[in-house]
Parts: C-alpha cells; sequence; structure tokens
C-alpha cells in the first residue's frame, strides 16, 4: 500500500480542520452560512440552558410527558423559568455572587406578623440587611411595607407539627 498525497491541496484542507458540517434543505439566498451557523449556535445554547436549568436552578426529576399540550407546557415553563435564571444572573453579576448565593440570600426575608392588643394586627418586611438590598436595587425591585393578608393563614413548622393529626 502506497500513501501519496497532493501537496498543493492541504492548505485547502487544513481550513476544513476542526470544521462542521451543518446540512440543510433551504437554499442559500434563503438561509446563508452565517445565518445557519448562529441558528444552530443558539439551538446548542438553548439545549444547554434547558439541561441547566432542570438540573442546577430547578432540581425537577426527570419528567416523561407524553401529549403535545403537555410538553409544550413544560418546554415554556422551563424556559420561563431560564428567563428569571439569566435576569437574576444579570443583577447578582455586579456583586459578585450566584445565583444560588442571591437566592439563598432572599430566603432569609420573613414576613412579621404584628398584632397589638386590642387593634387590627399588620404584616409587614423588617428593612432587609445590606446585601439582600443591594441585590432588590439591582433588580429594580422594592419591597412593601404593609401586606394585606385577608384570609390568609401562615404557619412556623412548630405550628405545623402540633396541628398534625395523631
Amino acid at each position: 500500500m502506497t500513501l501519496t498525497s497532493k501537496a498543493d491541496a492541504q492548505p485547502a484542507a487544513a481550513t476544513l480542520d476542526g470544521g462542521s458540517v451543518r446540512k440543510t434543505d433551504l437554499t442559500p439566498p434563503q438561509a446563508p452560512t452565517e445565518l445557519v451557523h448562529a441558528r444552530y449556535t443558539a439551538l446548542a445554547a438553548v439545549a444547554h440552558a434547558l439541561r441547566t436549568c432542570k438540573t442546577a436552578h430547578l432540581a425537577v426529576r426527570p419528567l416523561f410527558v407524553r401529549r403535545a399540550a403537555r410538553t409544550r407546557a413544560h418546554a415554556l415553563v422551563v424556559m420561563l423559568a431560564y428567563q428569571i435564571i439569566r435576569y437574576l444572573a444579570a443583577c447578582c453579576t455586579a456583586f459578585d455572587v450566584t445565583v444560588a448565593e442571591g437566592l439563598r440570600a432572599l430566603t432569609t426575608l420573613c414576613l412579621v406578623e404584628v398584632s397589638p392588643p386590642h387593634a387590627p394586627g399588620s404584616h409587614g418586611l423588617p428593612t432587609p440587611r445590606d446585601a439582600i438590598a443591594r441585590l432588590l436595587h439591582s433588580a429594580d425591585r422594592t419591597l412593601p411595607k404593609v401586606f394585606s393578608l385577608s384570609g390568609v393563614r401562615g404557619a412556623t413548622r412548630k405550628k405545623l407539627q402540633s396541628e398534625r393529626m395523631p
């Protein structure tokens, strides 16, 4: 067996090293090479976003949907969650924290019930810590001073334990 190579063809072949081929049924005027490449790259980014969102941020178990409407609904929910995560990531970058760290900090916010004797009670949020206040400001969100919770009942873990049936 002998191997022959064409020296003049090697530079042309080297330009394709590391390249990939994407096939489409669209004509070049309908979809130029750059557009096909951009769409493929965007598709890869969406697949990465879905994978990351479902495993790292949402931590959902595998979901097997069989109907088209449920599949579309599942995709919508995951993409909405991804949009929220992207927005939060943009807000957190200025403070050098991850989305998970920012969300963990926000979970420390708590609702306080003020019930003076012989007067109607009210619910409010205490002034948030500086780190949380900066995150909220970055997200352009303000917390309400007073909540109207007519008919809403909150319970702590301790209350839930006492209310369980024996």
